[in-house]
């Protein structure tokens, strides 16, 4: 009698114990309740298009049993500010990421494997181009998840679905959870860096020009990557262009058979990784012939 007395104690000792780590994570692969999205945004149509990037296609698709496990980057000062692929601004301290044939913009739900912190995030951009790397993060996106130190580190994403117009509500934004940042000049801590940040200052923001002034003209330097939005014929309309595409745009001069052509491209860039996102940027604001040149 006392052997079952002792035996049905240690059995609800167990489930005990069972429960209480389901209470403190035990349970974190049950996926987080999403957003409800009642008025999505539509999908940006140019980022549904095939795109090839280091001689590999892409195909963009919507996949709605999307759930893949591999390694995540994250990105920061040297994009903050700039377009995203959706046309949006990316802000390197909101919660946010790339991937490379999700549709834009759209949710999913990202897993550290290391740690089970999880988090909903908006994919409003395209990347990484890097073998082994399913995902790129937002530096507020890599703090919340603990992947901020190390740079890269091992992730499970599953798509949620279709992403609101604006924001994705508190799942999303996690306030209670992040600590208040100094967008002016973020700390950069030790460790391993993420494969596109650079040891420079990043770039001044965007300053919109008090009274519209031809753009200026530069040659293409070498080992350097662009985007061409277009050429023309029309050096004012050319100007337009630039200015529509913001203070990375530039004019190039162009001879073709004889004719002096006007060149808009975006950049430059360092890598073909940082170019292709500004090309589908560029793709966004509806230049759909936009070229990666240069390299």
């Amino acid at each position: 009698m006392w052997a079952r007395i002792l035996r049905a104690a240690v059995v609800a000792a167990a489930f005990s114990t069972l429960a209480a780590c389901a209470s403190l994570g035990g349970g974190r692969e049950a996926p987080l309740k999403p957003p409800v999205v009642t008025d999505p945004a539509p999908i940006v149509s140019g980022t549904m298009r095939p795109y090839q990037v280091r001689g590999r296609w892409y195909h963009p698709k919507e996949q709605p049993n999307y759930d893949e496990v591999g390694q995540a980057s994250w990105y920061g000062s040297y994009h903050h500010g700039r377009s995203t692929s959706t046309g949006e601004r990316f802000d390197m301290n909101g919660l946010t990421a790339a991937h490379k044939t999700l549709p834009l913009p759209s949710l999913v739900e990202v897993t550290n494997r290391a740690n089970g912190r999880r988090v909903i995030l908006r994919v409003n951009d395209r990347g990484p181009f890097v073998d082994g790397r399913i995902i790129d993060l937002s530096r507020g996106a890599a703090e919340e998840l603990g992947l901020l130190n190390q740079g890269v580190g091992e992730v499970r994403v599953r798509y949620v679905g279709r992403a609101p117009r604006q924001g994705g509500g508190t799942p999303m934004q996690r306030a209670e959870a992040a600590p208040a940042r100094n967008d002016a000049a973020p700390s950069r801590e030790a460790g391993a860096r993420p494969y596109y940040e650079v040891a420079t200052a990043p770039p001044p923001a965007p300053a919109q020009a008090p009274a519209p002034q031809p753009v200026p003209s530069y040659a293409a330097p070498a080992a350097a990557y662009w985007v061409q939005a277009g050429a023309y014929s029309d050096r004012r309309g050319a100007d337009r262009v630039a200015r529509r595409l913001g203070d990375r745009a530039s004019i190039q001069n162009l001879d073709r058979d004889g004719r002096t052509l006007f060149r808009v491209v975006v950049g430059p860039w360092p890598d073909a990784t940082a170019a292709e996102r500004a090309r589908q940027a560029v793709i966004a604001r509806g230049f759909s012939d936009a070229l990666l040149i240069g390299g």
